[in-house]
């Protein structure tokens, strides 16, 4: 008879182990808000929100500043999930250095503005203001559908995951138009438009994002 040695267990998989551009997001979101709490009054959330009149009027501020001010904290809470969450797989396909992070919020800030600007548009000539991460974490989402079928790489458009999805997306946001069932937001309206837009322009817009952080790596 002789021994064998039992062969050393398999390294263990941390339980948290997001990438470091997408935690960085996700601070940012979150930490926003806390400043929001301790430097702001009523008054100075609608100065620096996106209000569809101002903006017709030239006022294009609001497009940028309204992405990093939220109802509270159950509303930053979701959306700083939801960007850590779909943040982590896009992080990864960008690169995790400085040039990949600045991408990814630049994609961030891109789904964001594009988002409140089809709302803008819908809305046109509306006083009412619209706050929130929402409509570029639904961008994070889009993209992030995209690389659910092939982990770490970009799939179709119409993908399987990309549809399944998209409608999924479509059903909770028209459920939220029609009931107005939606957690975190203290009865306030919930700028539906914006999420579905943003998902669109995050699934479009992660192709050209990606093809720049390839070309950086190649």
């Amino acid at each position: 008879m002789y021994e064998i040695n039992d062969p050393a267990p398999p390294p263990r998989e941390p339980a948290f182990n997001a990438p470091w551009p997408a935690l960085l997001l996700t601070v940012a979101i979150a930490g926003s808000y806390l400043l929001q709490t301790r430097l702001l009054d009523d008054a100075g959330v609608y100065a620096l929100a996106l209000v569809p009149a101002r903006l017709q009027a030239g006022e294009w501020g609001g497009l940028v500043t309204s992405i990093f001010l939220h109802g509270g904290w159950m509303h930053v809470l979701l959306n700083s999930a939801f960007a850590l969450a779909f943040g982590t797989p896009i992080s990864r396909l960008l690169g995790l250095d400085l040039r990949g992070a600045a991408l990814l919020l630049v994609f961030f800030l891109l789904c964001g503005v594009g988002s409140g600007a089809v709302y803008a548009l819908i809305h046109a000539g509306s006083m009412g203001a619209v706050i929130g991460a929402s409509g570029a974490v639904s961008g994070m989402m889009g993209a992030a559908a995209r690389l659910m079928d092939r982990a770490g790489h970009l799939g179709p458009i119409l993908s399987p995951s990309v549809m399944s999805t998209g409608a999924a997306w479509i059903i909770v946001n028209l459920l939220v138009a029609l009931f107005g069932l939606t957690p975190g937001t203290d009865g306030a309206g919930v700028a539906w438009e914006a999420h579905l837009a943003g998902f669109a322009i995050g699934l479009l817009l992660i192709g050209p994002v990606a093809a720049l952080a390839r070309r950086r790596n190649s």
